[in-house]
Formats: C-alpha cells, sequence, structure tokens
C-alpha cells in the first residue's frame, strides 16, 4: 500500500515536472518503471503494434480519430528507446527538439508534436494503461495528432524503454 502510494506521489511529481509545451511542441511526461510482468515474459515483437492498438482503441472510443505510425517516427522513437535503454541519454525527453526536426526533414513541417516515454517491466497494454492514468501521457493522447510513432528497448537487465512521438502535419 505505501510503495503505491509511493509510486502514484512520484508519477505526480514526474508528470508535474516534464509536462511542458515549447511553441507547438509538448514534451509529454515520463512514466516511471511498474513491477508488473517479467520482462522474460514480454515479447518484443511486434509490441510497437500492439500498443498502436490499445492507443487508437482508446482514442475511438473517446470520439477521436486513430493515429497512424508512420516510418519516420517510429525510427526516431526507436532511436531514443534504444539511447535510453543503453544509457547513452538519460531517462526523458532530452534530445526531442531534435527528433522532431529530424522527422521534419523526412515528411515536411508538423504544426504540433508530443511525446511519451516510459520504462519498466510493461507489456502494450500496460504502458498504455499507465499513460492513460497519467493527465500530462494522457492530454498527448487526446491531442488533435493524427501520425504517430512509437520504439521500443529492452537494456541488459530486462527493463524496456518506450517511447510515443505524437504529431499534427
Amino acid at each position: 500500500m505505501f510503495r503505491n502510494i509511493c509510486r502514484l506521489l512520484f508519477i505526480a511529481v514526474t508528470v508535474f515536472l516534464f509536462s511542458a509545451c515549447n511553441r507547438h511542441t509538448s514534451k509529454g511526461s515520463s512514466l516511471p518503471a511498474a513491477n508488473g510482468s517479467s520482462s522474460s515474459n514480454i515479447n518484443l515483437s511486434g509490441i510497437e503494434n500492439d500498443i498502436l492498438y490499445y492507443i487508437n482503441q482508446y482514442r475511438k472510443s473517446a470520439g477521436k480519430t486513430e493515429l497512424r505510425m508512420i516510418n519516420a517516427a517510429s525510427s526516431e522513437a526507436a532511436k531514443h528507446s534504444n539511447a535510453m535503454a543503453s544509457r547513452s541519454t538519460g531517462f526523458g525527453h532530452k534530445g526531442f527538439e531534435i527528433r522532431v526536426t529530424n522527422i521534419s526533414r523526412q515528411i515536411g513541417p508538423v504544426s504540433a508534436a508530443a511525446e511519451n516515454v516510459a520504462y519498466g517491466k510493461l507489456t502494450a497494454q500496460q504502458v498504455v494503461n499507465g499513460w492513460l492514468k497519467s493527465p500530462g501521457h494522457k492530454k498527448n493522447i487526446d491531442g488533435n495528432y493524427s501520425l504517430t510513432g512509437i520504439g521500443v528497448a529492452k537494456d541488459n537487465k530486462g527493463i524496456i524503454f518506450f517511447t510515443q512521438i505524437f504529431l499534427r502535419k
């Protein structure tokens, strides 16, 4: 019980610290690790598509348009997840503006962008449910976006790092 209260308090502080707007971009927030499933039971093959499925399932139920995954954004999301997993960058949103610039070079200008990140031994459904319970993450999921990219990476201890980028052209 105390551990769950501490985790919720950490999520609230993290959302407060990492939620930000920068012109037409929003960095979203960072979801801390959760002790759910054993990562050895989590199959990473296709997990990005599973995350998209659960995000779009929620968006559809909320009367929002579904997001379409694009390679340019997924590539940048995967690079960021790999960088966090390898510890070449810290957990968070460092380099977000660069990721959006790199995507824009490939698809043309974007009018808005946001990013959600998370880590832990989480399934696709668990990470989406965690994001939906966090006001900063949910704001991005509910946002006026039409495109997305999702990337995941596992570190040498089995911790999975998740990045989802949201875009509007």
